[in-house]
């Protein structure tokens, strides 16, 4: 599975990845940091990459596009957490969303629970 970690994460997230052996690029590392999220979401399309964000806008944008690629994984938490704790979390639990974030879904991950919706939005 191929990762890009969007602006919203820190690249220390990334290279904790990377670290377990998943194929990430942080968007600074192939200078997407400033772009619009559209050109974000059609380079992960592209490259056949998971976005992996905690910008609350990016549902809105899967909705907007109408489109089954790319999966999305969003944080969303109410109190701070630390990248290697972010990144830990999930590792822990991709082997449960592996295959929704194969076939296209948005995946949210809260502090209680974890929200997943296939794609597209509609």
């Amino acid at each position: 599975m191929r990762f890009l970690v969007d602006n919203a994460l820190s690249p220390i997230f990334c290279k904790e990845l990377s670290k377990a052996g998943y194929n990430s690029v942080h968007v600074r590392d192939v200078g997407l940091h400033k772009a619009k999220d559209s050109v974000i979401f059609d380079y992960a399309a592209k490259e056949g990459r998971v976005i992996i964000s905690a910008d609350t806008d990016f549902g809105t944008i899967l909705a907007s596009r109408g489109s089954s690629k790319p999966s999305v994984v969003l944080f969303r938490s109410l109190h701070p957490r630390k990248p290697t704790e972010q990144a830990k979390l999930l590792i822990k639990i991709l082997p449960e969303i592996k295959e929704d974030l194969l076939k296209g879904s948005v995946v949210v991950i809260e502090d209680t629970r974890i929200r997943i919706r296939q794609l597209p939005i509609l």
